[in-house]
């Protein structure tokens, strides 16, 4: 990989880890006005940051994802003021705009175990051996 795309694919992860813990600090129950934000457990999973570092999508998750629709529609209502809050606590040229998506790596990697823990996967994924045969 050329040096200039590993150091522009270093700022983006450099960038979205800054936003990560800004929104992280902004989040927490208690700090936003909003009645669905005011007293939810939000976690920030992940910030991606586009190559030009003018959008960012910052991926969440509610605590047990519990009433996930109602945060969601508070996050996308209070983007602007976010992104606003953020531009003070992280020094950067211009702040990306940034829109809050689901994040789903949970429901995966339960949908993965699931699938790995079914029958046919697990005889697959284990198959019997001669040794196996002759003790039985």
């Amino acid at each position: 990989m050329p040096a200039a795309r590993v150091r522009r694919a270093s700022g983006q992860l450099r960038v979205g880890e800054e936003l990560r813990h800004a929104l992280a600090q902004l989040l927490r129950p208690g700090e936003l006005r909003d009645p669905a934000l005011r007293e939810a457990n939000i976690t920030v999973i992940e910030v991606r940051v586009s190559p030009d570092l003018r959008n960012a999508t910052a991926f969440v998750m509610p605590l047990a994802g519990q009433k996930a629709d109602e945060i969601m529609a508070g996050l996308k209502r209070s983007a602007v003021f976010l992104k606003g809050q953020v531009a003070r606590m992280v020094e950067l040229r211009q702040v990306p705009n940034i829109t809050f998506a689901l994040d789903d790596a949970f429901d995966n990697a339960a949908r993965i175990a699931a699938l790995l823990a079914r029958p046919e996967v697990e005889r697959d994924l284990h198959p019997l051996t001669d040794a196996d045969d002759d003790g039985a």
